[in-house]
């Protein structure tokens, strides 16, 4: 088994023969397996155990028995205790997905801090006969059905060459130690219902599982990076990055078929998952003229023909003063202020310059975002308008309206910063200063 385990690393140049690599030993005979052709094949390395308080003191004779293995290899140790539950709970996960990124983590941070090139951990063909049938249970895209890589950057596992069988075997014929976890035995975990229950059935039907199975993930991989270049040469297309969001062309984005599989692998970068995507095809086939989707990151807004995809953020409600002394501001926009005498003034022809009778206002002025019923007096109109009519006469998007900044005297809106200014404070013939600002920032 040594020379296949050596064959596997070189065949998938998983690592070099001198790297200083950390490996994740649990006790259990497929890590102590790892450790024992790891030290036989003279390579350089340290064991990391992670305690996760599960099992209380039998967690706890798991570390001291790793503890005493790190001693009798004379090799580093390092061993950490998570309240693993308190974790889950925080995160709202399953004990076993807070496991998995409680256990990263902290070998990545020993990484490092002591320069080791790789992790290496125990998982093999059985692992992966089981992964793929969880994936193929829950459902899954083609992505969940490639099984385990032996690489994942600095992950590797070098013995997904090996069935449990094998494992097995090496660890009789060496005579090697090793601790039984309780928890294997029992069928809380659908992992454990597949290993104990289902898994054996099907090799009665097919002895050969293993290997039938490991076949076509083989096949599955090749599909897949065909899928993948034939799906980022469309998505490309489609994905027209705008400052900090991205637009789609849905007139584009309906040809495509079939339709699901490209909104999903689409929008799946942003967290959104296939309920998103079907009632996303649901709004485009009804030509519906608005509306929006939310992911834990990400927010689309449909508006007319387009998609447009931005990150979410939580808009500041705090207000902005500007006094009579200031000359220029950057936050939440650029604005330049100045007074100048209206006798000289030449009125610009642009929604970007707020040219304001001085005299009208009441100094400080606040800068802040529009609210449901604000109403203001549009330039060239002789009553007041909801702001919100404003927006839908002059289509603005969703993301326009939360873009939107109001200059604000004594709460009355003056102007709607970058489109309009209010009738009430233009100047006239008996204006004596006007009172300036430019707007530098582009607006979305």
């Amino acid at each position: 088994m040594i020379s296949e385990f050596k064959n596997y690393i070189s065949g998938n140049r998983l690592f070099h023969h001198t790297s200083k690599l950390l490996l994740g030993i649990s006790g259990g005979i497929d890590s102590v397996v790892l450790l024992h052709l790891c030290y036989k094949s003279g390579f350089k390395f340290a064991i990391a155990h992670c305690n996760f308080g599960l099992r209380g003191a039998e967690s706890d004779a798991d570390e001291l028995f790793v503890k005493q293995l790190a001693k009798k290899y004379k090799v580093p140790f390092y061993s950490t205790l998570f309240n693993t539950k308190q974790f889950a709970d925080q995160k709202s996960s399953s004990i076993q997905m807070a496991a998995r990124e409680l256990r990263y983590n902290w070998f990545e941070k020993i990484c490092k801090q002591n320069k080791y090139a790789y992790i290496l951990t125990a998982h093999h063909k059985d692992d992966e006969l089981e992964t793929f049938f969880i994936n193929l249970i829950r459902g899954t895209g083609i992505s969940g059905l490639h099984g385990i890589y032996p690489r994942r950057g600095k992950i590797i596992r070098p013995l997904l060459f090996a069935t449990r069988a094998e494992i097995e075997k090496y660890a009789t014929q060496n005579k090697l130690n090793y601790r039984e976890d309780s928890s294997n035995k029992s069928d809380k975990y659908i992992r454990n219902k597949l290993r104990l229950k289902i898994i054996p059935v099907l090799k009665e039907i097919n002895p050969s599982l293993n290997r039938t199975i490991s076949s076509t993930i083989a096949r599955i991989r090749q599909v897949e990076q065909v899928y993948k270049k034939a799906l980022e040469t469309e998505i490309k297309k489609l994905l027209v990055k705008k400052n900090n969001t991205y637009d789609v062309d849905i007139v584009k984005l309906a040809k495509l078929q079939p339709q699901q599989v490209y909104i999903y692998e689409l929008l799946k970068p942003f967290g959104f998952n296939e309920d998103v995507c079907e009632n996303l095809i649901d709004m485009i086939v009804k030509k519906s003229t608005g509306g929006q989707f939310v992911s834990l990151s990400h927010r689309i807004i449909k508006n007319r023909n387009k998609l447009t995809i931005v990150r979410k953020e939580i808009k500041s409600a705090q207000e902005y003063l500007v006094r009579k002394d200031r000359l220029f501001i950057t936050k939440p926009l650029s604005l330049s202020f100045e007074k100048q005498k209206s006798k000289s003034y030449v009125l610009p022809r642009s929604s970007h310059i707020a040219s304001l009778d001085y005299e009208k206002l009441k100094f400080p002025l606040t800068i802040r975002c529009w609210k449901p019923g604000d109403f203001f007096q549009p330039l060239g109109m002789n009553s007041r308008k909801k702001l919100s009519d404003f927006f839908i006469d002059n289509k603005f998007s969703q993301l326009d309206k939360e873009n939107t900044w109001l200059l604000v005297s004594q709460n009355e809106i003056v102007w709607v910063i970058g489109y309009r200014i209010n009738e009430r404070y233009k100047i006239t013939r008996n204006t004596n200063e006007v009172y300036v600002i430019r707007l530098a920032t582009k607006l979305n």
